[in-house]
């Protein structure tokens, strides 16, 4: 009995300093708060033995305590044991001017937490009112080397999640950042593959948090580890290259070492953005404009040179011209057609992809024989086109200066840049000087084989677009399973939302579920005719492609001219209705004139449009619709005329794979 009560005694003991303990750590730790303007959305920092933070969003936990650090190759952890820590909080207010972007301009505010601590670091945190973001600061001496950045996100509950994984069979940071996504709980995550950005996690009640960033330069770029049978991710970072190789077929650059850092950077710099876009419902999320807010601002100046535009597109259709009396390929009549086409039609511009020049030659300076360059941009000018080349991107980087300075003297208004691939630190410095140097000889850049926009396209507004989706070139290789219907409805919620999308539409071969097959040289859509006409519409493209051929076109007047009266920049963006995976429907003004388009997935529905977004007085709507018979035959559709008003509501038929666009005019 004695022995026992002295068991008990000591077990109380032992229960009573470790009580202590941890309330003395806990005393140690300090807490730092700050909120989005609305009051709605809220970081919680806690600075101890780790920095870590949460985010909450009117009462619920969108992200539990996270620890975040950095690494440095000396054995410096910034963000372990921090100490000296300091705090001081700002708020701002902005009108953001957004040339190209889905809105003219719009206004932003945030409160702003920057945290500083000894060692010359710090973490600045913002709560914006569409979302949350935060990123380390150093003021270190000379070039730093940064072994490793910790990201980590925890979740309290196994939610539901939207990833898109790597496709990339040696490493997977290297690939072409298209792929559809997953749905899958948190825990059900492919550990021994990584996602990249954006990724979306799903709440009860509809709210979404989509994680992603921003002012990505000098720095690789973040991708998404889960982590097996957990309720978490980790951030994961491609290694710095050490060297590289030129693949024989387009002489891309391709890495075959790398380092045990990711970046070697200036010590006194501020890192990218990791960003946390935050939205209630779901029509919400392709209008968030988190991360063009968190942005550098434009830093060219005046860009009134930059002109977006419809382009005749040559390499989708595969230069698959019929009833001409010449052999279509890559040579002069060809392109005399393309332009030709174009100029018949308004369009602004004609990109001359692959095989202007020898892609296994890397010289970007060669002109094949075939072709008279300067001929064809005095051919062009004559009918008001403007031409755009194509070419792998490090071919075009070797000659960077002379290319831009020979090319632009020649009238050529810019180049379409592929096969980058990756994102590591030596690739986002490429994307840079690419931007920047086009830039400073007045040219366009569209950055095709490319990975997310993180807000490059407000920092150079010459930046016309991005790949970085599962566009309308899978078609030509992909198979059912790769249900393109679907995803056309879903990435505008999630990939859209980080920038413009180069997806590339307008395909006038059209096929339904039971129909499809993958012809690489006469390629075909799923889904119907309308369907292709409604991507103009719901997806953000400043500079997009007619994908078919002239000659198909031609044979489709009605919806060639529907098409060639569709503008490509908006001076507003409205999501009238939709739900991620399922429908969207869409309406952007630009001059007046609103443009409402509706996708589908495989699934038909019946949706009611709602035109209160129309000022006072009448309207006419030119309406292109799924035909009745398009369930069976995905070509068939109705063109009809009517008035409406702003009290109009319309009830809309979408066959399966279906769609509508509409032109909204004022009388």
């Amino acid at each position: 009995m004695i022995r026992e009560m002295q068991k008990l005694v000591r077990a109380i003991a032992i229960s009573f300093c470790l009580l202590f303990i941890q309330s003395t750590l806990h005393a140690g730790e300090k807490v730092f708060n700050v909120k989005s303007p609305n009051g709605k959305l809220s970081v919680e920092v806690t600075v101890g033995e780790k920095i870590e933070y949460s985010i909450s969003h009117n009462g619920t936990l969108l992200l539990s305590k996270s620890p975040i650090s950095m690494t440095l190759s000396d054995g410096k952890i910034l963000g372990q044991t921090p100490k000296g820590v300091k705090s001081k909080k700002r708020t701002e207010k902005e009108m953001i001017t957004s040339p190209f972007y889905r809105v003219k301009s719009f206004e932003t505010e945030y409160n702003e937490l920057a945290l500083t601590f000894s060692g010359n670091y710090g973490v600045t945190f913002r709560a914006y009112n569409e979302g949350a973001a935060y990123r380390f600061v150093t003021t270190l001496k000379g070039e730093i080397e940064i072994e490793n950045e910790q990201a980590d996100f925890n979740f309290d509950k196994d939610y539901t999640t939207y990833m898109a994984y790597s496709t990339g069979k040696t490493e997977p940071e290297a690939m072409a950042f298209q792929n559809l996504y997953t749905v899958a709980k948190i825990s059900e995550g492919d550990a021994s593959n990584l996602s990249f950005l954006p990724v979306t996690i799903a709440y009860e009640g509809g709210k979404k948090m989509t994680i992603t960033e921003a002012d990505l330069e000098a720095y690789p770029g973040m991708f998404i580890r889960p982590q097996a049978g957990k309720t978490s991710f980790s951030g994961s970072f491609a290694r710095l290259p050490l060297k590289t190789k030129i693949s024989p077929y387009r002489c891309q650059e391709v890495v075959t070492d790398r380092a045990n850092c990711i970046a070697k950077v200036k010590g006194t710099r501020t890192f990218p953005w990791r960003a946390f876009a935050v939205t209630e419902k779901d029509t919400e999320m392709p209008v968030n404009n988190l991360v063009y807010a968190l942005a550098p601002a434009n830093c060219i100046g005046d860009y009134s040179w930059v002109k977006p535009g419809k382009v005749a597109w040559d390499w989708w259709n595969d230069w698959g011209l019929t009833g001409v009396d010449f052999k279509a390929g890559i040579n002069m009549e060809t392109y005399k057609y393309y332009i030709d086409f174009a100029s018949k039609n308004k369009l602004e511009y004609v990109v001359l992809d692959e095989g202007w020049y020898l892609p296994k030659s890397g010289d970007v300076m060669t002109v094949i024989p075939e072709l008279n360059l300067p001929e064809l941009v005095r051919y062009a000018k004559d009918k008001n086109v403007k031409l755009i080349l194509w070419a792998v991107l490090n071919s075009l980087d070797e000659k960077l200066e002379e290319a831009c300075k020979h090319y632009s003297a020649m009238g050529i208004a810019g180049f379409k840049v592929d096969f980058l691939d990756r994102d590591d630190q030596k690739a986002v410095e490429m994307v840079y000087r690419a931007a920047q140097k086009t830039a400073e000889y007045k040219m366009m850049i569209d950055y095709h084989g490319m990975y997310k926009p993180t807000g490059l396209n407000r920092t150079y507004p010459n930046v016309i677009n991005f790949e970085a989706v599962f566009g309308m070139e899978e078609v030509k290789w992909g198979k059912i399973e790769n249900d393109m219907p679907a995803y056309d409805v879903t990435m505008p919620f999630i990939r859209m939302m980080a920038g413009p999308v180069d997806f590339t539409p307008g395909a006038l071969r059209n096929a339904t579920k039971r129909d499809f097959q993958a012809i690489y040289y006469n390629p075909m859509s799923m889904g119907t005719r309308c369907h292709q006409l409604a991507l103009y519409i719901v997806y953000d493209s400043p500079f997009t492609m007619l994908c078919d051929a002239p000659s198909a076109y031609e044979k489709e007047e009605a919806c060639t001219k529907f098409i060639a009266n569709l503008p490509t920049v908006a001076e507003d963006t409205k999501i009238l209705s939709g739900e991620i995976g399922q429908y969207i429907v869409s309406a952007r003004q630009n001059k007046g004139t609103w443009y409402v388009g509706g996708l589908t997935n495989w699934t038909a529905r019946d949706i009611e449009v709602d035109f209160s977004f129309l000022g006072n007085g009448s309207y006419t709507a030119t309406i292109m619709k799924d035909g009745v018979n398009a369930n069976k035959n995905a070509t068939d559709y109705k063109q009809e005329t009517i008035k409406v008003t702003k009290d109009t509501k319309m009830k809309m038929q979408m066959a399966s794979g279906g769609g509508f666009a509409m032109i909204v005019s004022q009388q």
